[in-house]
């Protein structure tokens, strides 16, 4: 089954932290190689609040087996008190776009490589696109549903 058109992650490095250490554990939530599968990481700067720099990492997967590969990656990272709560959440993660969110902690992640969720701004941004049709909310709730239920 087909759960999404496209998977958009993104994490931001402050000028505090060390970057190469952020991006080096924002690769490892990938489960493949960005190389070899033609996947480009974007990398932009921007300033923060007082005049500190940001440097923003963003990966875009449109590939089927790409996405499927990290959503599977993605769940099996997650236990199920998670899953239980995104499941009790899906109301409000689902956008009028039909665009799923979800935040993972940043340190969490960096430090011990564990999925945690968060409302906090120290995290990373998952958007996943549902693949819906017709485009409809209940569709994509459905969608949504099944994958985490998994």
């Amino acid at each position: 089954m087909k759960y999404a058109h496209l998977i958009k992650l993104t994490v931001f490095s402050y000028e505090h932290e060390d970057s190469e250490s952020i991006l080096s554990t924002f690769l490892r939530f990938l489960p493949f190689s960005l190389e070899d599968n033609k996947v480009s990481l974007k990398k932009t700067e921007a300033m923060g609040f007082n005049n500190k720099k940001i440097e923003i990492f963003e990966v875009i997967l449109i590939k089927n087996n790409l996405i499927n590969d990290f959503l599977k990656n993605m769940l099996d990272n997650l236990d199920e008190n998670q899953k239980n709560e995104i499941q009790q959440q899906i109301e409000s993660r689902l956008d009028k776009n039909m665009d799923f969110y979800l935040r993972f902690d940043k340190d969490s992640w960096v430090n011990d490589e564990k999925l945690v969720l968060t409302d906090s701004g120290r995290c990373s941004h998952l958007r996943i696109s549902i693949a819906a049709f017709p485009k409809k909310r209940e569709i994509a709730l459905n969608i949504v549903k099944e994958l985490f239920s998994k």
